[in-house]
């Protein structure tokens, strides 16, 4: 087994800091009135639609992520991934509720294979926050709610299927669920031989950084499995204090810790941000790995950059950056085996 020893956790600084992270999570912002009146947003023109945009995928934002936010500012690139606006409302050709076709690559319950080495498990629907582009806005999470008969037979899936050596903990946000349920995920798949690694993808970290707490980073750094993290981090200004202290206990706990970014319209289509983000990342320990072409969901037209200007801003970024902090710029098709890089140079 490996043997890992976690990190003590710290007294936090800020007021929002010394509650715990179910009670952040409990006190998020959840209404597009509180969040412009917390940002100093007058309500026009910003209410009518952000009501409209509520209705149809609704408004969440923990306090330490709206701490970050610049107020007054309508276009700041975090209020700008959590806002709703006017342009949810209306249809784009192309863009469809379920864009990856996910709903065709659901192997039992709860597990979704995709790709013949790993599998996927929604662990659950729930998330932290609310990000306006998610390409599973449209998810059907009730369906494929986990009951102790479903997680048995995951586990038996799992088993019955060599060629898997990854299982990715998904949702949702996977550590949106408490510590003791995962430590129990972790040993059951721990348990199975040709598993080596069990992955989470995850944005608690960053949004709710009092989630890296005790009971995590104990059962993370004592199973025998090999952990990577991957994050979800699109800007610079997303990367704080306490989001650095956290990511380095998870770092001490023995966890390779990787992010993926989308590419967004109004928050970081500019070769001097993803320039900035990677150096930020690495400076806190975590590994720029995807940069994703936007996946055309419904709702969220308005956040697509074609991809020749995606292609441009990466070229640039060869420029300014050595190789290993540049993301691989890729999408995701339904029915292929894997992530599809994009070419730079056509």
């Amino acid at each position: 087994m490996i043997q890992r020893t976690p990190a003590r956790i710290e007294a936090h600084l800020s007021d929002h800091e010394h509650r715990s992270w179910q009670q952040l999570l409990s006190d998020s912002v959840t209404s597009p009135e509180e969040l412009l009146r917390r940002l100093e947003l007058p309500e026009e023109p910003w209410l009518s639609a952000a009501r409209q945009g509520h209705g149809l995928f609704s408004v969440r934002v923990p306090e330490p992520f709206l701490a970050r936010m610049e107020k007054g500012n309508p276009a700041d690139p975090l209020l700008r991934q959590v806002l709703p606006l006017a342009e949810e409302t209306g249809h784009a050709p192309g863009f469809v509720s379920d864009p990856l076709k996910e709903s065709g690559a659901i192997a039992t319950t709860g597990l979704i294979r995709k790709y013949r080495s790993r599998a996927l498990l929604m662990v659950t629907g729930q998330c932290a926050i609310n990000c306006r582009y998610c390409f599973r806005r449209h998810f059907p999470y009730d369906e494929q709610r986990l009951n102790p008969d479903d997680r048995k037979q995951v586990i038996d899936t799992l088993a019955a299927s060599p060629e898997i050596n990854e299982v990715i903990l998904s949702g949702g946000d996977p550590l949106a669920v408490n510590d003791r349920l995962l430590a129990q995920w972790a040993t059951a798949i721990s348990g199975i031989p040709h598993i080596r690694r069990l992955r989470l993808h995850t944005r608690l970290p960053v949004v709710i950084p009092q989630r890296v707490c005790d009971e995590l980073l104990k059962w993370l750094s004592t199973t025998p499995l090999q952990i990577v993290i991957v994050l979800h981090v699109n800007h610079p200004a997303e990367i704080d204090t306490a989001t650095r202290r956290a990511l380095s206990y998870l770092r001490a706990a023995g966890a390779t810790l990787l992010n993926q970014s989308v590419i967004l319209r109004g928050v970081n289509d500019r070769a001097s941000v993803l320039e900035e983000l990677s150096e930020t990342l690495f400076e806190a320990g975590v590994l720029p790995y995807y940069l994703h072409a936007f996946d055309p969901v419904a709702g969220a037209h308005h956040y697509d950059v074609p991809d020749e200007e995606a292609r441009h801003l990466v070229r640039e970024l060869l420029s300014r950056l050595p190789g290993f902090l540049v993301p691989k710029l890729v999408r995701e098709e339904p029915g292929k085996e894997s992530k599809t890089p994009i070419n730079l140079f056509p």
